[in-house]
């Protein structure tokens, strides 16, 4: 299914902010794939319908209770940033990949909370880089620069867009 990810990693880098219930539905399919893929070591089938099914429940939450739900996407992709991290210094194991989630998600939450625009971009850009390059299936060196080149490309994306859309408002 490296398809769906790099699609939907792609539509996280380039639009994340500015369509933020795709950024909430793209955190959640994130989470739901990551977790299922994490804990439940089923196919990844499962994982991808897993994914999708809360990647609908947190587009449909976004629409109706806007606010809740980015705190919730911000949750989500603070807590799959945390659970990357701890795989990429392949110390994924046991009970600390659930206290990094949740440490993760925190600061997620936080970070949504005091820069909205900022952390959308942020954590959308970083969700998207790492959705692509883990697709990609690169040796790690190779998708480290990966994964950096995305992000700075997804961030100086929706940091242009930003700038454009706050100066047609003045």
């Amino acid at each position: 299914m490296p398809v769906v990810n790099i699609l939907v990693g792609a539509a996280l880098l380039f639009f994340g902010r500015r369509a933020f219930w795709l950024f909430v539905a793209g955190a959640g399919f994130v989470a739901g794939l990551s977790l299922t893929n994490n804990f439940l070591q089923g196919s990844e089938a499962v994982g991808v319908l897993i994914g999708i099914g809360v990647g609908l429940l947190a587009a449909l939450l976004a629409v109706f209770v806007q606010r809740f739900a980015i705190s919730v996407a911000g949750f989500l992709v603070g807590g799959y940033i945390a659970l990357q991290v701890l795989s990429m210094l392949s110390l994924d194991s046991g009970g600390a990949t659930w206290l990094a989630f949740i440490i993760g998600g925190v600061i997620g939450v936080i970070l949504v909370g005091m820069f909205l625009d900022w952390a959308l971009i942020s954590l959308s850009s970083l969700a998207g880089a790492s959705l692509v390059s883990e697709a990609l299936n690169l040796s790690n060196e190779i998708a480290y620069v990966v994964f950096f080149i995305l992000i700075i490309i997804g961030v100086t994306f929706q940091a242009r867009e930003l700038r454009g859309s706050k100066s047609s408002k003045s």
